[in-house]
């Protein structure tokens, strides 16, 4: 069996949860479309594109918002 990608939402810091929620949208790309060639491919159709790199952020910013609920960053 391989190796968990995603053993666990925990992290030790926001920073760290940041960084994995990063990672997290980063998967989810890569599980959406396989072909590293066709990723490369459509990257320059977005990079220069505001409200592709928006529509990335808000992706990120969801997956941080579940990575800090998970480590309750976010405590009273």
């Amino acid at each position: 069996m391989s190796e968990p990608y995603l053993p666990t939402l925990l992290t030790a810091t926001p920073e760290e949860g940041f960084q994995l929620a990063i990672k997290l949208s980063r998967l989810g790309v890569k599980f959406t479309q396989p072909s590293a060639e066709t990723r490369e491919r459509l990257r320059a159709d977005y990079a220069d594109n505001a409200d592709s790199l928006t529509a990335a952020s808000q992706v990120v910013a969801i997956n941080f918002q579940t990575v800090a609920q998970a480590n309750g960053f976010w405590r009273d």
